[in-house]
């Protein structure tokens, strides 16, 4: 079988079968090119049973010397590599795994970048004096990202039926549609009650998203970076220095700095949505009274 056409089958698996969201399958696709334009360019062969460990190994060096390409990416291709060979073995596509043996470089761990609790009220104090017809929009937008530690593609994905004003609560969608509910944080419930109020009644059905653009469609992730650059600069801070994920260490980690209220690592992880093979059991019992004190403790001091 050609590498393409299981490729093909591997993502339909992915969607129909395991449920993975579309920017998950944009992503093994992507890794999955990557890979395809590396034995197209090699003028190497495209048939699965032809390839080899040392096919991989010389991908890998390309990625790395030719293309600069960094060990946590690198991880990430070796990762989508090795998932589809697993599933091309189970369906018979080949008989030897061409990912054997392969190791992935070890990338460097660094401590992530996160803002200052001077720096997140900067960027606060900005939102709040802001005009123009986006304004309130922006300010619940990104705070809602700051307080709650949301990917920005969850963000995007918020549709009204995942918001419960009246508990005070907001339903996640996370990595592979698993779903976790948070509670609000107080500084952003008074903002969704008026930024209802600026939206047109259909634009307030429970299928619609909460964020839309002027044109009235759901947000793009990119789009919503580039916004976030823009604010950035307008604040006073640097925008070079963040990104949107960064909202989301920041959250992280000036929970974790609360020696007052005592967040702990589990409750943490659950806010997150973070998994870990050896210890998701851990986090499946936080008690919801545990999360809300946490997400009520940010940011109040």
């Amino acid at each position: 079988m050609e590498f393409t056409h299981a490729v093909d089958d591997f993502l339909m698996h992915l969607e129909v079968e395991k449920n993975y969201s579309t920017n998950t399958l944009r992503g093994y696709a992507y890794d999955l090119k990557c890979f395809e334009d590396f034995l197209h360019h090699h003028d190497r062969s495209t048939a699965l049973n032809e390839i080899n460990p040392s096919t991989v190994r010389r991908y890998i060096q390309d990625q790395v010397l030719n293309f600069g390409i960094k060990p946590r990416t690198m991880q990430r291709r070796i990762s989508s590599l090795k998932s589809f060979c697993q599933f091309s073995l189970k369906e018979n596509y080949i008989n030897l795994d061409f990912t054997a043996g392969i190791q992935s470089p070890k990338a460097d761990k660094n401590l992530p970048r996160y803002m200052r609790l001077d720096e997140l009220k900067q960027l606060f104090a900005y939102l709040e004096q802001e005009n123009g017809p986006y304004a309130l929009r922006n300010e619940l937008l990104f705070k809602c990202l700051a307080t709650s530690g949301m990917r920005r593609q969850e963000l995007v994905d918020l549709k009204w039926e995942h918001i419960d004003l009246n508990n005070e609560t907001i339903l996640i969608r996370g990595k592979g549609n698993k779903e976790r509910l948070l509670p609000l944080h107080q500084m952003v419930i008074p903002l969704f009650h008026q930024y209802r109020k600026q939206l047109l009644a259909h634009q307030l059905h429970d299928s619609q998203p909460v964020f839309i653009n002027r044109y009235g469609n759901q947000m793009n992730p990119r789009g919503l970076h580039v916004m976030f650059k823009r604010i950035l600069e307008k604040a006073g801070l640097p925008p070079h220095r963040f990104s949107l994920h960064h909202l989301r260490h920041t959250f992280a980690t000036l929970l974790l700095q609360d020696d007052e209220n005592n967040v702990d690592v589990r409750t943490l992880q659950e806010l997150l949505g973070h998994e870990s093979l050896a210890t998701t059991s851990m986090y499946t019992h936080i008690d919801f009274k545990q999360k809300k004190k946490a997400i009520s403790s940010f940011m109040m001091s």
